[in-house]
């Protein structure tokens, strides 16, 4: 019995049996599955934080590349304002020289009729043309049939006369003539408005009251591309 008792504390000794109750496998495993947990919940709540953030800078820049691109709109918005403002400038100046030299032609997008009905039409054979002391007076709004003059309406030519231009106090210039030749016997008053090229114009039959109304633009007689049709 002193031999087996002996024994055992020798193996208690040198580690060959269980010398205390800390060292229960079950609770070591307690111990690290809590902890493993403690660590995977820190990390995932860091995770989310981490996507949070990201998210946010991921805003940030899309918003600041939202703001880049309106600035560059506004500023190609300005850029091509100011060069439409160029190019009407150039053609009011264009329109009033052809004006002044009687050598021009108002090449018309609608045109308005009596009773009032207004018609988009080809500006290539619709239009009043003025060379030195002779009109041209054109209206085609038919496209289905030919029309007299071979192009859907009617042409009449002119001699030029009583020829008078005046100015208001807000820079609209009225140009007011007679053209009288075979078909037409007419006053027609052309409205130019400061800063442009569009134009209307208004030609007054003398022996009756179907008047016509001409809206486009005025550019030089010889830059103009309109077709003119037969004459009566």
């Amino acid at each position: 019995m002193a031999i087996f008792m002996a024994g055992l504390s020798i193996a208690a000794q040198a580690g060959e049996y269980p010398a205390t109750a800390t060292d229960n496998p079950a609770e070591t495993s307690t111990s690290y599955s809590s902890t493993d947990r403690s660590q995977k919940s820190t990390a995932r709540k860091q995770q989310r934080i981490k996507q949070r953030a990201e998210a946010k800078q991921r805003r940030q820049r899309e918003v600041e590349v939202w703001k880049q691109d309106m600035e560059n709109f506004r500023q190609k918005r300005n850029e091509d304002k100011h060069i439409n403002s160029l190019v009407d400038s150039l053609a009011w100046v264009q329109a009033k020289a052809a004006v002044h030299n009687m050598s021009f032609v108002l090449e018309a997008d609608y045109v308005t009729f009596r009773n009032g009905n207004r018609v988009s039409v080809n500006s290539g054979t619709n239009f009043i043309s003025v060379n030195g002391d002779r009109a041209v007076v054109q209206i085609s709004p038919s496209t289905y049939y030919a029309g007299p003059n071979g192009v859907g309406g009617v042409t009449v030519k002119g001699r030029i006369g009583d020829l008078k231009t005046t100015v208001d106090k807000k820079g609209r210039t009225t140009l007011s003539m007679s053209v009288n030749g075979i078909g037409i016997n007419a006053q027609v008053e052309i409205y130019m408005y400061q800063g442009s090229n569009r134009v209307t114009a208004s030609v007054y039959p003398n022996f009756n009251s179907n008047s016509v109304t001409f809206d486009g633009t005025l550019v030089p007689y010889a830059n103009s591309s309109v077709f003119e049709g037969m004459s009566l």
